[in-house]
């Protein structure tokens, strides 16, 4: 009987991924020339901006300001040649205006470097050709961002720029000084607290660099290498091809960090899979959604997360991996335990043996691409080497690595490809982050940050449980409709400072916000990744959403916990206390499956489900007395339902 495999998907599944990426993730829908002139153009010229960043990652970036309008410029450039001004506009052509636009971007750029002294002298009182080119460079920034992105960034931009201009004239805690144009020129523009700030310093290295890494590996198989290994190891067993899901999209989400990217490359493959084996349409759009997003929350990589947050916080990167691998790995087992009590519910079975590829056979293809990843954690967590060092030495690995086996190997030509190809994925990014250091240029001149802070506190009237709800909502609107990491970067600065001000630890507030800003992929009404995997399921939208939201319930309760006890992040406490709190959180996790599922070798009743619902959170609080009722709780459980379960059985055989 033939193996099942990832490059079985017919033209017809191909050409519905592709749609769906166009319809959820607007960053998709780029031009794609006619002419031969111009589509060499592109290439060229991506391949060249790949190239800089990989080669500066080495022997050095410029000066801060040259490398960032540097940066920016070129991504720019690339955004007017690639996007469209609008969803109707000719994807085969090069209007004169995108041209005038990019060159206006690029403009920006050249004004910097070659007035770089003076212009750096200038910073406090910007001349008027300043003004001009600050204000040409927010114009490209927000007409970038409407055409990646669509209107919300732009939006929240323009409102902070008219807060900026009028905050005099503002009630309450609104008010400010008020700033002109020029004023604010010189804080978005001149200084490193606005568009060339630490959002666009992170993306012009350590995310270019790991969107280009994740592009070669795709390029030598490493997508089909998780399917595979994810089929090896779970295809088999009861509810398989979920299993396989919520691996092979945990591995493939952290590298590319896009949820709807993820949802449809691997959901393609999985989702019919699942159907087929038994599950509802909804769930198995569900499965698929909110293991994608759950793979910008897993280390090593954490959709580049991880590296804004280590340079926002001023701290190790090792220690933001160490810390997020525990709630990281709770999430997933939450997946998989629903996965699993679904399928001994409904009686599902996994996919025959032999249909499945060998394990052994597997890691002998394509085993040793594995190889260029613990290289990556060893240079990142041992070796003492910086990020972007240790990322160029990765991206090198990789290359050599793969020429091990024909399957992996990559030509000249792939090798370039995979260079364009880090490019234009890297441009959504970018435009991103430069257009989210307008926001908190403004926040921070504006001291609106710590007003947001002082405003949630107010209304949690210092109550920390009430605050975290306030600020778990926040981060939910503000990230409604966003890409991971520009709603990160703005959750991060108007909301994690309150959770500071309560005497929570940094690291912790941020990965509080940092969960809640992702979560609002796959939480209705604006549910983009749930959206996603519901048009390759054939299901229900909403009804997806919800389940999603049902499937990631321990990743919406951990966050509570961390907060309350950082040992579950690994800070400030002893081996023996991380080991106690590691297993009594991962029961407690279980028995959260448990509740929402409602089974455990039979269905349970509405009053068992709640009390072991209270059994699980008593279990990760981590406070010992709690965890010896959470147990008590568990044992009770388990006992009524084997006895239940042997009723039922004895009943069957009479």
């Amino acid at each position: 009987m033939a193996k099942i495999s990832l490059d079985d998907m017919s033209p017809e599944m191909q050409a519905q991924k592709e749609a769906l990426i166009q319809q959820y993730e607007k960053e998709s829908k780029t031009r794609s020339f006619d002419g031969f002139l111009l589509s060499q153009i592109v290439y060229w010229l991506s391949v060249a901006i790949a190239f800089y960043h990989f080669i500066t990652s080495f022997i050095g970036y410029p000066a801060t300001h040259l490398h960032r309008s540097a940066h920016v410029a070129m991504m720019l450039f690339m955004a007017f040649f690639l996007y469209p001004a609008s969803s109707k506009g000719n994807r085969k052509s090069l209007p004169w205006y995108d041209l005038v636009l990019a060159l206006l971007a690029v403009s920006v750029a050249v004004y910097v470097w070659v007035e770089y002294i003076p212009f750096i002298n200038r910073m406090g009182s910007p001349n008027t050709m300043d003004v001009i080119m600050g204000t040409i460079l927010i114009i490209t920034v927000l007409e970038a961002s409407r055409r990646i992105s669509g209107w919300p960034l732009v939006i929240l931009s323009l409102i902070f720029l008219l807060y900026g201009l009028i905050g005099r004239s503002l009630p309450g805690i609104l008010m400010h000084r008020g700033y002109n144009w020029r004023a604010l020129i010189n804080h978005i523009f001149i200084n490193t607290e606005g568009i060339y700030g630490t959002s666009v310093d992170v993306a012009a290295s350590y995310i270019f660099l790991f969107i280009l890494f994740g592009t070669i590996m795709n390029k030598c198989g490493m997508g089909r290498f998780f399917n595979d290994l994810a089929l090896a190891f779970a295809g088999s067993s009861k509810g398989g091809p979920a299993k396989v899901a919520v691996i092979a999209s945990g591995f493939l989400g952290s590298i590319n960090g896009s949820a709807v990217a993820n949802v449809v490359t691997t959901g393609t493959f999985t989702i019919p899979l699942m159907k087929k084996t038994g599950y509802s349409k909804e769930f198995a759009g569900a499965v698929e959604s909110s293991a994608s997003v759950g793979g910008q929350l897993l280390p090593p990589v954490m959709g580049a997360a991880a590296f804004i947050m280590a340079e926002m916080l001023g701290i190790k990167y090792g220690v933001i991996v160490i810390s997020a691998t525990i709630p990281a790995l709770l999430y997933y087992l939450g997946i998989m335990v629903q996965v699993q009590l679904r399928a001994e519910k409904l009686n599902l079975e996994g996919v025959p043996k032999e249909q499945l590829p060998k394990l052994g056979d597997v890691m002998r293809e394509r085993g040793h691409l594995l190889i260029p990843i613990a290289f990556l954690l060893y240079m990142l967590l041992f070796s003492g080497s910086t990020v972007i060092f240790s990322a160029f030495w990765a991206i090198v690995a990789t290359i050599v690595v793969s020429q091990a086996r024909k399957t992996t190997r990559m030509t000249l030509r792939q090798l370039l490809d995979a260079f364009s190809e880090g490019t234009i994925a890297t441009v959504s990014v970018a435009i991103a982050c430069a257009v989210v250091g307008i926001i908190i240029g403004v926040v921070s001149l504006t001291g609106f940050g710590l007003n947001m802070a002082n405003a949630i506190i107010q209304l949690g009237r210092s109550n920390l449980m009430l605050t975290l709800i306030l600020t778990m909502v926040t981060c939910m609107i503000l990230g409604m409709g966003l890409p991971s990491i520009p709603a990160y970067l703005i959750t991060a600065t108007m909301a994690a400072p309150a959770l500071v001000k309560l005497g929570i630890p940094a690291l912790a507030a941020h990965m509080f916000v940092f969960y809640f800003a992702m979560f609002a992929n796959i939480t209705p009404p604006v549910a983009l990744a749930s959206f996603a995997a519901a048009g390759l399921s054939g299901g229900d939208p909403m009804k997806t959403g919800l389940q999603s939201v049902k499937l990631s319930l321990a990743g919406f309760i951990v966050p509570y916990f961390f907060i309350h006890n950082t040992a579950l992040l690994l800070l400030d406490t002893t081996p023996l206390v991380a080991i106690r709190v590691t297993i009594t959180a991962i029961i407690g996790v279980t028995m959260i499956g448990m509740a929402t599922e409602g089974y455990l070798f039979t269905d349970l009743n509405w009053l068992l489900r709640i009390v072991t619902f209270i059994g699980a959170i008593l279990l990760i609080t981590a406070n010992p007395i709690q965890d010896v009722f959470g147990i008590v709780i568990l044992v009770a459980v388990i006992l009524i339902q084997r006895s239940l379960r042997r009723k039922e059985q004895q009943a069957l055989r009479a």
